[in-house]
Protein backbone atom coordinates (compact mmCIF):
# COMPACT_ATOMS: atom_id res chain seq x y z
CA UNK A 1 0.00 0.00 0.00
CA UNK A 2 1.03 3.16 -0.89
CA UNK A 3 2.16 5.84 1.76
CA UNK A 4 3.29 8.94 1.49
CA UNK A 5 3.67 11.43 4.21
CA UNK A 6 4.58 14.92 4.33
CA UNK A 7 5.75 16.82 7.09
CA UNK A 8 7.42 20.29 7.53
CA UNK A 9 5.19 23.09 6.85
CA UNK A 10 4.21 25.90 8.70
CA UNK A 11 3.68 29.52 9.01
CA UNK A 12 6.29 31.99 7.00
CA UNK A 13 6.79 35.49 6.26
CA UNK A 14 7.11 37.19 3.22
CA UNK A 15 10.54 36.68 2.12
CA UNK A 16 11.21 33.33 4.00
CA UNK A 17 11.72 29.83 3.70
CA UNK A 18 10.84 26.17 4.60
CA UNK A 19 11.55 23.12 3.77
CA UNK A 20 9.34 19.92 3.57
CA UNK A 21 9.77 16.23 2.77
CA UNK A 22 7.87 13.63 1.77
CA UNK A 23 8.32 9.87 2.73
CA UNK A 24 7.50 7.80 0.63
CA UNK A 25 6.41 3.54 1.09
CA UNK A 26 4.85 0.82 0.07
CA UNK A 27 6.41 1.09 -3.31
CA UNK A 28 9.78 1.38 -5.27
CA UNK A 29 10.34 5.14 -4.65
CA UNK A 30 13.93 4.62 -6.92
CA UNK A 31 11.54 4.05 -9.51
CA UNK A 32 9.06 6.79 -9.91
CA UNK A 33 9.24 10.32 -10.72
CA UNK A 34 7.58 12.69 -7.86
CA UNK A 35 6.07 15.51 -8.15
CA UNK A 36 4.72 18.48 -5.86
CA UNK A 37 1.46 19.44 -6.33
CA UNK A 38 -0.69 22.38 -4.25
CA UNK A 39 -4.26 23.69 -3.55
CA UNK A 40 -4.64 27.21 -2.63
CA UNK A 41 -7.54 28.28 -0.68
CA UNK A 42 -10.54 28.56 -2.82
CA UNK A 43 -8.54 27.27 -5.89
CA UNK A 44 -7.92 23.95 -7.87
CA UNK A 45 -4.83 21.62 -7.83
CA UNK A 46 -1.81 23.06 -9.65
CA UNK A 47 1.66 21.34 -10.28
CA UNK A 48 4.40 22.83 -8.64
CA UNK A 49 7.45 20.29 -9.25
CA UNK A 50 8.92 17.32 -11.07
CA UNK A 51 11.54 14.84 -10.32
CA UNK A 52 12.51 11.94 -12.58
CA UNK A 53 13.35 8.68 -10.96
CA UNK A 54 17.29 9.40 -10.59
CA UNK A 55 16.78 12.37 -10.46
CA UNK A 56 18.01 13.44 -13.85
CA UNK A 57 15.60 15.91 -15.03
CA UNK A 58 13.71 18.61 -12.58
CA UNK A 59 10.73 20.71 -13.64
CA UNK A 60 9.05 23.70 -12.01
CA UNK A 61 6.00 25.37 -12.82
CA UNK A 62 6.67 29.36 -13.99
CA UNK A 63 5.50 30.43 -10.73
CA UNK A 64 8.08 29.23 -8.26
CA UNK A 65 10.62 29.05 -10.86
CA UNK A 66 14.17 30.19 -9.46
CA UNK A 67 12.84 30.23 -5.80
CA UNK A 68 11.67 26.59 -5.09
CA UNK A 69 13.90 23.40 -5.60
CA UNK A 70 13.11 19.56 -5.52
CA UNK A 71 15.38 16.90 -4.49
CA UNK A 72 15.02 13.44 -3.53
CA UNK A 73 17.00 10.73 -1.16
CA UNK A 74 16.20 7.42 -2.97
CA UNK A 75 18.35 5.92 -0.52
CA UNK A 76 15.89 7.32 2.21
CA UNK A 77 12.40 7.06 0.47
CA UNK A 78 12.40 10.83 0.55
CA UNK A 79 11.02 13.74 -1.42
CA UNK A 80 11.95 17.21 -0.46
CA UNK A 81 10.96 20.97 -1.09
CA UNK A 82 12.82 23.80 -0.46
CA UNK A 83 10.57 26.91 -1.15
CA UNK A 84 12.84 30.63 -0.63
CA UNK A 85 11.56 34.11 -1.54
CA UNK A 86 7.93 32.61 -0.49
CA UNK A 87 4.96 35.23 -0.66
CA UNK A 88 1.52 35.42 0.21
CA UNK A 89 0.67 33.06 -3.22
CA UNK A 90 2.62 30.56 -1.95
CA UNK A 91 0.17 30.07 0.56
CA UNK A 92 -1.37 26.81 0.06
CA UNK A 93 -1.75 22.79 0.96
CA UNK A 94 1.13 21.14 -0.81
CA UNK A 95 0.85 17.48 -1.76
CA UNK A 96 3.40 14.97 -2.60
CA UNK A 97 1.84 12.69 -5.40
CA UNK A 98 3.19 9.46 -7.50
CA UNK A 99 0.96 8.48 -10.34
CA UNK A 100 -2.53 8.47 -8.52
CA UNK A 101 -1.47 8.57 -4.94
CA UNK A 102 -1.36 11.26 -2.95
CA UNK A 103 -0.40 12.21 0.63
CA UNK A 104 -2.87 14.31 3.01
CA UNK A 105 -0.53 17.54 2.46
CA UNK A 106 1.03 20.24 4.18
CA UNK A 107 0.22 23.47 5.05
CA UNK A 108 2.17 26.49 4.00
CA UNK A 109 1.14 29.86 5.49
CA UNK A 110 2.56 32.98 4.54
CA UNK A 111 1.81 35.92 6.13
CA UNK A 112 3.36 38.52 7.80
Amino acid sequence: QVQLVESGGGLAQPGGSLRFSCAASGFPFSDYAMSWVRQAPGKGLEWVSGIYSDGSNIYYADSVKGRFTISRDNAKNTLYLQMNSLQPEDTAVYYCNVDADWGLGTQVTVSS
